[in-house]
């Protein structure tokens, strides 16, 4: 059974910084992309960053140039560092690891930028 737990989230002023960390049981990351979406209210969830398996990354339009992913193999653990946040960045964020038909999201954590 795997899981995946976030940590990171909590409130910050706009321009401030957050890091949010993804934790999987069990041994996953042969062949998965991990990724961060984020569903903010009223919104659909949308993809934020994604990292494949061979290490090639994706943005959203909206975070390129203030977010990074990052993954670290052997400690099953992935990483969204976010940058110059703006209100606009208020959301749940929920980590996923996905290969083939096989997704998992984490319960999700909660970033509100605001001042």
């Amino acid at each position: 059974q795997v899981q995946l737990v976030e940590s990171g989230g909590g409130l910050v002023q706009p321009g401030g910084s957050l890091r949010l960390s993804c934790a999987a049981s069990g041994s996953i990351f042969s062949g998965y992309a991990m990724g961060w979406y984020r569903q903010a209210p009223g919104k659909q969830r949308e993809l934020v960053a994604r990292i494949t398996s061979g290490g090639t990354t994706n943005y959203a339009d909206s975070v390129k140039g203030r977010f990074t992913i990052s993954r670290d193999n052997a400690k099953n653990m992935w990483y969204l560092q976010m940058n110059s946040l703006k209100p606009e960045d208020t959301a749940v964020y929920y980590c996923n690891a996905a290969r083939l038909a096989s997704w998992y999201w984490g319960q999700g954590t909660q970033v509100t930028v605001s001042s």
